[in-house]
Parts: structure tokens; C-alpha cells; sequence
């Protein structure tokens, strides 16, 4: 097999995808600085999901439920309280509840912080309330965050390990069969170009390609903004444990490679299951502006700069794939950067190396230098100018 790069096809659309409205980041710091702190919250949450509290005055209570995922979200903000609380599931006599109840333990240390899982009526709920006067953006944004995300992530390891049950029924859109048949030829071609790789690369010797091949499958997965479910939460360790350098690099290939075979062996109806749409509270993504993204590129410029010094355009090629959808799965990106990595992806899937490195390097650099609404703007213009040579030529 020829050494090309693997294919790309952007995600289908997703159902009410909340996009983050930049512009009330800075108006709730600048609230809070100002000491209105009721309006400060208001910001917060039309930066994280314009649409749960829209046209509402900033000085209005606060008290609305909306869901992520199958995790049931209610808000209440009043002049002197900021609360949240989660919902998520409950202890039934099937239960092994000794085992839950340790693992909740666990999870209060960590990942959580401030919000906490409590147990009420053999419930389980995520809360958290602060005074509103001291409901400083970042740590709403953080507790908010926390929740929505760590509710629908726990709810189907505690189901599956500890025959724990929903608190209430999910509320899940499933797929039209033309969807259906869409993503699965988009995981289909990921599965193939993966075992043709692979192939390749363990018949040429190059096993830390084989590392690359694999990151760069489950990152394509796990960046379907539609995939839940028990793999979600399965993609999320797996992508974890790659990237974890204080573990053997050997260990880690095995177990990805282990990881990707069950995966290969599943039927299609099994995958399928985890796919499916949901609302959204909050983007499951860390926020993001031009100034984090350039920050982030700048780690990896030196490493650039040398593949590029000395034309190793194979190592190119493999990297910034891997970085262009690393930043897809961490961060919540403005749509323009979005469809410049979507748009580039696309362009240089089934390429040679050689053809698909000037082309990512293009884009990075773009990215680095915070040039990507202007790129847009310039590109626009070239397809005008040819649109009316064509017209009056």
C-alpha cells in the first residue's frame, strides 16, 4: 500500500450545538469588576449557551433545567444565591452500593473540586451554591462546566459497573436512517484506513507511526460531536492514557491497539448505539480564544520548524493532523478556526505527504499568528475576483 494520508470528512450537523457567544466572556469579567454580580452570571451563561436565557435582563432570578446528555441541569440565581444541581441517578436494590458509594468518594477528590456528588434518598446528585457577590466568572464557568460534563460522564460507568439506574429517562434524538448510514461509512473508512496504515507501518518497521495512526482514529471518533454512551467515556480514558508520558510508550501502543481491536470486532448495531443526538447545557470542549489557540501552537513551533528545515514531510503530516484534531477535542473553537481545520483535513486526505505538509504548515502558521479571519476574508475575495472574471472576462 502507498503511504498517503488517511481520509477526513467533517462531522454531520449536530442538534442544538451550543456555540459560545465570545463577546459576554469580557462582559461578565467586566460585571463582576463593576460589582454587578447577578449580571456577571447572566454573562456566563449566555457565553456558554445564548440560547437558555435569551432577551431575559440581567437583573433578573435565574431558574431554568435544561439537559446534557442524559444528565438533567437546574440553575437558580437570585440576588443572594448562585446554585447549581444535578440530578443524575439512583441506588436500586440491584445495587452493588457499597462499590458506588466508594467510587463517588473517589471521584469528590478528583476530578471534582468545588461541586460535589451528594446522596439523598438513595439519589445521587451533583451540587453546588456559593454566595452571589463572590461568583467570579472562572470559577462559574469551572463549576458549571464540571458538572454538566462529569453528570453525563458518570452515569453510564456507574450504570454498567454498578447496576446503578437513571433518575430520569434520558431525553435522546435518535438518528434518521440517512444519518445512520452517514456516519457509519465515516467510522467505516476511519477502521479502514487504520488497519491499511498500520499495515504499512508495521511491514516498514515504523512503529511510532503506529502510535499516530491510532491517536489520530480515535480523536476522528471521539470528535463526532454525537457519539455518547459508554464509548465516550471509553474513547475519552483511552485518548488519556496515550498521552500520559509517565506511562512505557510500548504499554500504551499495546493497549490502544488492544483497545482498537474490540472496536473492529464490534457489530455495527453495538457502535451505533453510542450514536445519537442530544442537548447540550454546555460544549463538552475547555474555552478557547486566538491568544490560548496561538499559545498551544507555540509548544510544538520548534518541532515544526525542524521537520520543516529538514523536509521530513512524513512526520509533518502525521503531527499536525494529530495537533489540528487535538485542538478540536480540547477546546471549544470559534467556528472560523473549526472549518479552517475541517477545510484543510479534508483537502489533504488520500494525499502523499510530500503534497499534504505545505499545506497543514499553511495552516498552522495562520492559526500561530492569529491571521485566520483575515485568511477567510482574503479567500473570500479571490473567489469574488474569479467570479467576475468570469462574469465581464
Amino acid at each position: 500500500m502507498e503511504n498517503i494520508l488517511p481520509r477526513f470528512v467533517r462531522p454531520i450537523a449536530k442538534i442544538e450545538d451550543p456555540i459560545s457567544n465570545v463577546d459576554d466572556w469580557d462582559k461578565a469579567v467586566e460585571a463582576f469588576d463593576d460589582q454587578k454580580y447577578k449580571a456577571s452570571v447572566h454573562h456566563i451563561i449566555n457565553y456558554i449557551n445564548p440560547n437558555l436565557i435569551k432577551d431575559q435582563d440581567e437583573q433578573a432570578d435565574i431558574d431554568i433545567v435544561q439537559m446534557q446528555g442524559s444528565a438533567e441541569i437546574h440553575i437558580k440565581l437570585t440576588d443572594e444565591l448562585f446554585s447549581i444541581k444535578a440530578p443524575f441517578l439512583k441506588i436500586t436494590d440491584d445495587t452493588n452500593r457499597v462499590a458506588l458509594l466508594r467510587r463517588v468518594a473517589e471521584v469528590n477528590f478528583t476530578p471534582l473540586r468545588l461541586e460535589q456528588i451528594h446522596l439523598k434518598d438513595d439519589k445521587l446528585c451533583f451540587e453546588y451554591q456559593t454566595r452571589t457577590v463572590i461568583a467570579q466568572p472562572n470559577k462559574v464557568y469551572d463549576v458549571l462546566q464540571n458538572v454538566a460534563i462529569y453528570a453525563d460522564k458518570y452515569d453510564d460507568e456507574f450504570i454498567e459497573k454498578y447496576k446503578a439506574e437513571f433518575n430520569n429517562a434520558p431525553n435522546y434524538t435518535p438518528f434518521t436512517q440517512e444519518e445512520k448510514d452517514i456516519v457509519w461509512q465515516q467510522i467505516s473508512d476511519i477502521f479502514e484506513d487504520y488497519k491499511d496504515l498500520s499495515a504499512l507501518y508495521r511491514e516498514k518497521r515504523l512503529d511510532g507511526y503506529i502510535w499516530d495512526i491510532l491517536y489520530i482514529s480515535f480523536l476522528k471518533i471521539s470528535n463526532m460531536p454525537y457519539v455518547h454512551g459508554k464509548l465516550r467515556s471509553d474513547l475519552i480514558s483511552i485518548i488519556s492514557l496515550m498521552t500520559d508520558t509517565d506511562v512505557d510508550f510500548k504499554h500504551r501502543v499495546d493497549k490502544a491497539t488492544n483497545f482498537m481491536k474490540k472496536l473492529l470486532d464490534k457489530s455495527r448495531e453495538e457502535i451505533m448505539k453510542n450514536f445519537y443526538h442530544a442537548q447540550q447545557f454546555i460544549s463538552l470542549r475547555r474555552r478557547s480564544n486566538p491568544q490560548i489557540i496561538s499559545d498551544r501552537l507555540k509548544k510544538s513551533m520548534e518541532s515544526v520548524q525542524k521537520d520543516e528545515k529538514n523536509e521530513n514531510y512524513f512526520n509533518l503530516s502525521s503531527f499536525l493532523q494529530s495537533l489540528f484534531l487535538r485542538l478540536i477535542y480540547d477546546y471549544n473553537l470559534e467556528d472560523s478556526y473549526k472549518q479552517m481545520i475541517y477545510n484543510v483535513l479534508e483537502e489533504v486526505s488520500g494525499l502523499k505527504p510530500e503534497e499534504a505538509a505545505p499545506k497543514l504548515v499553511k495552516v498552522y502558521y495562520t492559526m500561530y499568528n492569529d491571521e485566520v479571519n483575515q485568511a477567510q476574508d482574503d479567500d473570500k475575495k479571490d473567489k469574488e475576483k474569479g467570479f467576475f472574471s468570469k462574469l465581464f472576462g
